[in-house]
């Protein structure tokens, strides 16, 4: 057989045969002569005795994979990793150094192995051979990935020539993508002589070029207790409680309280978080507080904090509670400053606590579409809860722009009521607009407040006020006012005052003219059809005496009105002002005196 330079993995493996002075059984000795004459050529030229030869393209007689033995490790146990090399030629190969090159070369120093002498390692025909390192990661590394950048062989070196044989990342070579090669080689018998063993099979070694670092598991719990759901712009109060199980102490706790990042970005302008639940906090407050410090904790300590979380608008939220802490733990014989945290989620579905409605209707509670200047008139008010928990309405008060109150002092009406679920809470105020108010065509009346929290909650903590903006009114002026004053209800047969009030609010002299239309169910004493002169800003009183004939709801008898001087104003116009009804009693039987004594 004559000598030719074949593959390039030919070279290689002949080259590094050479260098330890191993020829192949089936060389030809001229060969072999010739190769060996070239070698001292060209190790005797001036330069440098190492030869670096990269193998991942090329299929090499030195098969090569590493993988970290997890995907992840936490930082206060070992980073393992392994590397398995085998020899894919018909005879031993010799090498002094191993060393595996990592993202961050810090940690280079503890994955090399080196021996020397008669102690340099040989990997057999077929066999495969796993090499363990180990290294204690750095805690600033916690959340980054460490990656194999390269792993490296070195051949000879006793007599100051060497070859590193190098492969890019966790090793492997051309043929790993290839499963003819990879047949090819499983076909080979290298090896024949040795005695068989129990071997790793390298095709099903899977390569882990890379792991993460994370932290370290916390051993602390860390519990919620909390009243869902959440009533908007109430302090809604979140207890956290937090024990330690740790055998050491753990020191610098620190908590991080409030909406979880991430969310839509309204929730952050409607959510507020704070620390203090004696008052409210305003729009300034944030919706996550940062680093909030606790302390330090001993093992089995348990401690509490009260999170008060004021939600503006309805709607679900994620709200975070992480605490972090470091404690001092050994890895290997070295002494390391863990930071460890633990990490609690929990939704929150903020609803209204109730729904107000509000309306403006007459005395006599007919609804109103416009309201007469300086005419009273009344604002009826209903609460209904809608939230699951008892609510208490403390009190309730108007803040009135435009108009003012009927009465000499407005009280509320709703002080110390407990609603229940689905319950409803009304109230009326008298109303009037003073006469000095400009006509436009709608004006704004003022808000609605209500004082109120959750029945459950301490006495001590902050009254809620919900502002209720009342609805703008249409003003008009009414040339005439007429009201009238009757009892609460008549009785058969027996007389029946009613004395109308009849007002100019004109600057002029009003000409009026009054009928009574007659009615089946009442008889009446008085002018039947009347004309009036009423100066500006004056009052006139007219009296009937009416006679229930019937017992039950009655129509009374209705009154005509005219003006002359205001053809568009009558009698239609001022019925709104009027009572229409009146509940009549039926006529009682009288006792004598010996019936009341019998009696």
């Amino acid at each position: 057989m004559t000598f030719e330079w074949k593959t390039e993995e030919y070279q290689i493996r002949r080259l590094t045969l050479i260098l330890s002075f191993n020829a192949e059984p089936e060389c030809d000795p001229s060969s072999v002569t010739a190769a060996r004459s070239l070698w001292n050529d060209r190790m005797a030229l001036a330069g440098s005795n190492e030869l670096t030869i990269e193998v991942q393209d090329y299929i090499p007689f030195i098969q090569c994979k590493a993988k970290f033995q997890s995907p992840s490790f936490h930082v206060d146990q070992p980073v393992q990793l392994q590397v398995f090399l085998r020899a894919d030629c018909p005879h031993p190969v010799s090498f002094s150094k191993l060393a595996v090159s990592l993202s961050n070369q810090e940690y280079n120093q503890w994955c090399v192995a080196e021996w020397s002498g008669q102690e340099a390692m040989s990997l057999l025909p077929g066999k495969t051979t796993c090499y363990n390192f180990s290294f204690v990661a750095k805690t600033e590394d916690v959340g980054k990935k460490i990656e194999m950048t390269g792993i490296e062989v070195m051949l000879g070196g006793d007599s100051g020539r060497c070859v590193f044989v190098s492969w890019r990342g966790a090793g492997g070579d051309a043929a790993s993508a290839h499963e003819a090669l990879q047949a090819s080689r499983c076909s080979r018998r290298w090896g024949r002589n040795i005695e068989a063993r129990q071997e790793l099979d390298w095709d099903s070694l899977t390569m882990q070029h890379s792991t993460m670092i994370i932290s370290r598991v916390p051993k602390i719990s860390v519990q919620l207790s909390h009243q869902p759901p959440a009533l908007t712009n109430e302090m809604y109060c979140i207890k956290l409680t937090v024990q330690s199980q740790e055998e050491a102490m753990a020191k610098d706790v620190k908590l991080t309280a409030g909406l979880k990042p991430g969310q839509d970005a309204n929730l952050g302008q409607t959510t507020h978080v704070t620390l203090d639940g004696s008052k409210f906090c305003d729009d300034s407050a944030p919706s996550l507080l940062p680093d909030v410090p606790l302390g330090e904790l001993k093992p089995g300590e348990k401690l509490e904090k009260c999170v008060f979380v004021k939600c503006v608008s309805t709607g679900p939220r994620v709200f975070l509670f992480h605490v972090a802490y470091g404690i001092d733990t050994t890895v290997e014989g070295r002494q390391i400053m863990c930071k460890c945290h633990k990490d609690e989620t929990v939704t929150i579905e903020t609803l209204v606590p109730f729904e107000v409605s509000v309306k403006f209707v007459s005395t006599k509670f007919e609804p109103l579409d416009r309201v007469s200047v300086d005419i009273p008139f009344l604002l009826m008010t209903d609460i209904v809860s809608s939230s699951p928990w008892p609510l208490l309405l403390t009190s309730s008060s108007l803040q009135l722009l435009t108009v003012t109150s009927n009465t000499p002092q407005l009280q509320s009406q709703l002080q110390e009521v407990v609603l229940q679920t689905g319950e409803c809470a009304s109230e009326c105020f008298c109303l009037r607009c003073p006469p000095q108010t400009s006509i436009n065509n709608t004006v704004a009346t003022g808000q609605y407040l209500i004082s109120w929290r959750r029945n459950s909650s301490s006495p001590d903590s902050p009254l809620i006020q919900t502002i209720v903006s009342l609805p703008h009114v249409v003003l008009e002026m009414v040339p005439l006012y007429i009201h009238a004053d009757l009892p609460s209800f008549g009785r058969v047969r027996e007389s029946l005052p009613v004395r109308y009030h009849i007002e100019n609010r004109t600057a002029l002299v009003q000409e009026v003219e009054m009928a009574v239309e007659p009615s089946d169910a009442f008889m009446f004493s008085g002018l039947k059809q009347v004309r009036l002169r009423i100066l500006p800003s004056s009052e006139q009183e007219m009296l009937y005496n009416y006679y229930p004939l019937m017992a039950g709801y009655q129509t009374l008898p209705q009154l005509n009105i005219s003006l002359p001087r205001c053809p568009n104003f009558g009698t239609q116009a001022l019925k709104r002002f009027l009572p229409q009804r009146i509940f009549v009693k039926p006529q009682g039987r009288q006792l004598d005196d010996a019936s009341i004594a019998a009696a």
